[in-house]
């Protein structure tokens, strides 16, 4: 009498083919991404406070290198005029650089902690920044005070040039501004996504 028992298809029956594993990843993140996934503003909130605090650390770092080099000065031999569009060009050119720096940390830091839908989180850090500048903009117009508020609040560098040198050329330069923000959000927001797309492809290619 045979004592072998038919437990049915064995466990290697059961194992996951060559391509099983790389099957059961895209199906596990899959579940995980429609349980998990979309916007979390918590998460873009905490990434919009990385993104200030790096726009104001830039912008302390930028302000001691050209104390330090003696910028203030260099242009002193030139005319006015040329003087003033120099000065206007290259501080909107750094002004962009540090915002695209400052939104990519931000939307970073907000895919790694939600670490689903990378974009999403990055618009989400834009957009606290643009209801943050809405809320500052009322209470300062409110206030009466609104151009002080704003200088205080924003935490970012300022054309040295008066409002006058700005009038013409000041819709194409919050254009750009506002632009370089989203592309650095958006763009900061997919590389912290994939950081955990290839944490999760090490754990089954070791598995």
């Amino acid at each position: 009498m045979s004592s072998a028992v038919n437990h049915g298809p064995g466990t290697a029956d059961r194992r996951p083919g060559p391509g099983g594993a790389a099957t059961s990843h895209q199906e596990l993140v899959a579940r995980q991404k429609e349980q998990f996934g979309g916007m979390k503003f918590g998460c873009s909130f905490f990434g919009w406070l990385t993104a200030t605090g790096t726009a104001v650390l830039l912008t302390a770092l930028l302000a001691a290198v050209g104390a330090a080099l003696g910028l203030n000065g260099t242009f002193g031999t030139q005319p006015a005029d040329s003087q003033i569009r120099t000065i206007g060009l290259v501080s909107g050119i750094v002004l962009l650089v540090v915002v695209l720096v400052a939104y990519f940390a931000g939307g970073y830091v907000a895919a790694r902690m939600a670490r689903f839908s990378g974009v999403k989180q990055g618009l989400g850090v834009w957009l606290w920044a643009v209801i943050f500048t809405i809320v500052i903009g009322v209470l300062g117009f409110v206030a009466g005070n609104q151009v002080d508020l704003l200088s205080r609040a924003n935490g970012l560098p300022r054309l040295p040039v008066n409002g006058d040198t700005l009038a013409g050329g000041g819709i194409i330069t919050v254009a750009a501004i506002v632009l370089i923000s989203l592309v650095g959000a958006l763009l900061g927001g997919l590389a912290g996504m994939r950081y955990h797309r290839r944490v999760d492809r090490a754990g089954f290619e070791d598995a």
